[in-house]
């Protein structure tokens, strides 16, 4: 087999940005591993398997791409998995910041290398935090995350906002 990347994330949910560099990594690495954190301490809205549902659904027509979720290190991840490159969408200042000490820390821990891929600017003001926050406030997302996303988003958000 090439060159396998992995795109790491929490994905909660995921939105057409995080496909956008998903879709470009694909185009660019013999295979993409998807790679949910299962992180219970950050509190997502949907659980793991929820989240890789989701990403399964949304990634489907993408070639050379699969879904995987993990909990601990992510180098620990990326080596099981055989990716000795990790994708990150870098959409600002503030992503790069912190990104590149992660990438330096995950470099000296396993060897593995971070490619640092700039947002597609339709997507750039894109956060799952800030999707999540319209759609409590009954806002429309329709365009920014899948359909399918945007569904399940609002029958998890509407309860109580009436």
């Amino acid at each position: 087999m090439g060159r396998s990347a992995m795109c790491p994330g929490t994905f909660d949910p995921v939105t057409n940005g995080h496909i956008d560099i998903i879709r470009r990594a694909s185009r660019c690495f013999d295979g993409v591993i998807v790679a949910v954190l299962a992180n219970p301490s950050k509190e997502p809205l949907f659980s793991a398997e929820e989240r890789v549902a989701m990403l399964k659904e949304a990634v489907a027509d993408i070639d050379g791409v699969e879904v995987s979720s993990f909990d601990g290190l992510l180098v620990d991840h990326a080596q099981d998995r055989g990716a000795g490159v990790v994708v990150k969408g870098l959409r600002g200042e503030g992503d790069m910041d912190f990104e590149l000490k992660m990438s330096q820390m995950n470099n000296r821990l396993s060897g593995v290398e971070t490619f640092f891929l700039p947002t597609s600017p339709e997507w750039s003001f894109i956060s799952s935090s800030l999707i999540k926050e319209i759609v409590r406030f009954g806002g429309d997302v329709s365009g920014l995350v899948p359909d399918f996303v945007r569904g399940r988003l609002e029958e998890r958000l509407s309860t109580g906002r009436d």
